[in-house]
């Protein structure tokens, strides 16, 4: 007999030899009808898993992220499948579990058109139907690669023969007369699959690199009740309304053009948001005792070697030669802030020493994953960087969480954190690993932040803390990270002078908040919905005279306005009142302003928000008051 740890911390007993499925089954039939995946000391398995010693035992079912993945997955393969038995002649890539469903990628002489997505669709709801098996099998490396080969799949055989030399079996699953090469997990039969949706269908270049062949990609998602799905699909439609590049150009905050593919123009109210985020950067960062920096965008090679960047990162880099000398621009900004902790001495009472640089940074993305300001090719990334010997890292670590934690808060974000570890790129000797990552981990510990390990995603210098915000729909970013540093310090030799009198080595974290502030910029015009709270809202109060006998009223009252540094206008067309009500309301402006004879007699005006509607006359002075406390409140 064998015991299994459940999640639950109670001991079951069942005998050895015995698969995860048949353990599932036992402790109820519910359960083993949701089961996806399952957990054994920490690692996603499938549930066809033989067990055979003690164990810590977990049941993954779809409302569990890796059980997602696991059915989203096992949808891949139908896809797949329905692909095959309409349109044979059509060639495997890639079919992997994403976040919000999974796509597979196909080579085909032409790209899937609108009817055979709905041929596809219709031929995966009859293999559901089917509830086809899913049988897992292994072949040697050789055999593999012959039996691919011998149906021509070119592209499952370079895959196939990547694994060959490490000599151990390869995994493939079968579903009736389909067969994939695939390592697993998977649903134990198709069954489950019961209501999906093929998304859309996109070029993708086979292995992400522009040599190589333009393939089609479908994406798709899938969900166990035809519900969930249509709660997934009217999350949809409302994210194609809040679409940032859709409202940037309606609220005329921003442009993408042809000059300039992956390099935004920011128009005049886009930058009056662009600098209410950097003002309120400075605000909380001057609080939290950083002092701001300025580095420049290009340096030579010498000094990305130095760093490292050179090695790791020179394929994202624009580089140009100058006086007959290798430059790059930068991708981000620590060699600069390395550069300037070394123009001076520095003891141990000089520490914390904290950093912070809003620095134009570009980086090489290939033209099929630009996507509006979510990914660019130059972006103003919120850095900081602070020096301090290991006694201080927790007490950093913990100001930089509550300061992200602050900001997070104002915009109504909920986050989590992952704890992203030793990636196989990377530089360093294991005992620096190790206390860096530690020392990430204490600290999470200590403040009580519940965090996720994410194996092998660190920075190729050190481990990260990374902070993945919610938004109103629900959706996920990764914008803040905290990266702890043992290696650019050694290389670039920073010293400090200890109490002891010695030299000795400060370590470095790294950390933005924000991340890009042009990134951060599209999450809040999607969190929003354009609609922005009036201390951020580019255009904040619009006067709307009844008629052109209240206009120098209007101007008084907009001179006041002004005056308090609130940013306001006059709309002075000969259109009709309600015209221009229900265009103040499509630009989203927080507060209207109307202005009549009644309103010029008694010295006040109509208020009308976009939160609450109908707010009632109000005095002047009154209104100026309200507006001034609203946007020092930072109200929401």
């Amino acid at each position: 007999m064998i015991k299994l740890t459940l999640k639950d911390g109670s001991v079951k007993e069942v005998e050895s030899g015995i698969s995860a499925a048949e353990i599932i089954k036992g402790i109820g039939m519910g359960l083993y009808k949701a089961a996806c995946s399952v957990k054994i000391n920490g690692e996603v398995k499938d549930i066809r898993t033989i067990i055979n010693d003690d164990c810590e035992f977990e049941v993954l079912t779809f409302d569990d992220p890796d059980g997602k993945k696991t059915f989203w997955h096992t949808a891949s393969h139908i896809l797949a499948q329905a692909v095959k038995r309409l349109y044979p002649e059509t060639l495997l890539a890639i079919g992997p579990a994403i976040d919000n469903g999974f796509y597979y990628d196909f080579d085909r002489e032409t790209p899937f058109t609108t009817e055979e997505l709905e041929k596809i669709e219709a031929e995966m709801k009859k293999i559901v139907k089917e509830g086809l098996e899913l049988e897992q099998f292994e072949l040697p490396p050789d055999e593999a690669i012959k039996y691919l080969e011998d149906k021509g799949e070119i592209y499952k055989v370079e895959l196939c023969q990547e694994h060959s030399d490490k000599g151990e079996p390869i995994s493939f699953y079968k579903q009736g007369e389909f067969t994939d090469l695939c390592a697993g997990p998977h649903l134990m039969t198709t069954a489950p699959v019961k209501a999906f949706k093929l998304t859309s269908c996109t070029g993708a270049y086979w292995r992400g690199s522009e040599k190589n062949k333009m393939l089609s990609r479908i994406y798709a998602t899938a969900f166990p009740k035809a519900s969930e799905l249509q709660e997934y699909l009217d999350r949809l439609e409302e994210a194609k309304k809040r679409d940032h590049r859709k409202l940037g150009k309606e609220l005329g905050l921003f442009a993408l053009m042809d000059e300039g593919p992956g390099f935004p123009f920011f128009l005049p109210k886009g930058m009056i948001l662009k600098n209410t985020l950097i003002d309120y950067w400075r605000e909380v960062h001057t609080r939290a005792g950083y002092q701001e920096i300025s580095t420049p965008m290009m340096m030579n090679r010498a000094l990305w070697e130095r760093s490292g960047h050179w090695d790791h990162y020179k394929d994202n880099m624009y580089t140009t030669v100058i006086d007959e000398t290798d430059f790059a621009i930068k991708p981000m900004n620590c060699p600069g802030g390395l550069l300037v902790y070394k123009t001076q001495l520095h003891s141990y009472r000089d520490l914390p020493l904290r950093l912070g640089e809003l620095g134009l940074v570009h980086r090489h993305e290939l033209s099929g994953a630009l996507h509006g300001l979510m990914r660019v090719r130059c972006f103003t990334q919120d850095d900081a960087h602070i020096f301090m010997t290991k006694e201080q890292i927790k007490d950093e670590i913990k100001g930089v969480v509550a300061l992200i934690d602050e900001v997070y808060s104002l915009f109504g974000f909920k986050y989590h954190v992952e704890l992203s570890t030793r990636p196989e790129d990377s530089m360093g000797s294991d005992e620096d690993w190790e206390i860096a990552t530690n020392s990430l981990k204490d600290a999470l510990e200590e403040i009580g932040l519940d965090f996720v390990i994410n194996e092998g995603d660190g920075a190729f210098y050190g481990p990260k803390i990374d902070f993945h915000l919610e938004d109103s729909l629900g959706r996920t970013w990764q914008c803040g990270t905290i990266q702890l540093d043992f290696q650019l310090p050694e290389r670039f030799e920073l010293e400090y002078t200890g109490a002891d009198g010695d030299k000795h080595r400060p370590v470095m974290i790294h950390r933005v908040v924000f991340g890009s502030i042009e990134r951060f910029i599209g999450i809040l015009i999607e969190h929003f919905a354009g609609a922005f709270p009036l201390w951020l809202a580019p255009e904040q109060v619009k006067i709307i005279p009844v008629s052109d006998k209240q206009l120098n009223y209007a101007e008084n009252l907009l001179s006041k306005l002004q005056a308090a540094h609130i940013r306001a206008s006059i709309d002075d067309r000969s259109e009709k009142m309600g015209y221009k009500i229900r265009q103040a309301q499509l630009e989203k402006i927080p507060y209207m302003l109307v202005v009549g004879d009644k309103e010029m007699e008694d010295g006040t005006v109509s208020v009308r928000s976009r939160k609450d509607g109908d707010v009632g006359k109000m005095p002047i002075d009154d209104i100026v008051s309200k507006l001034i406390t609203e946007i020092e409140s930072k109200a929401r």
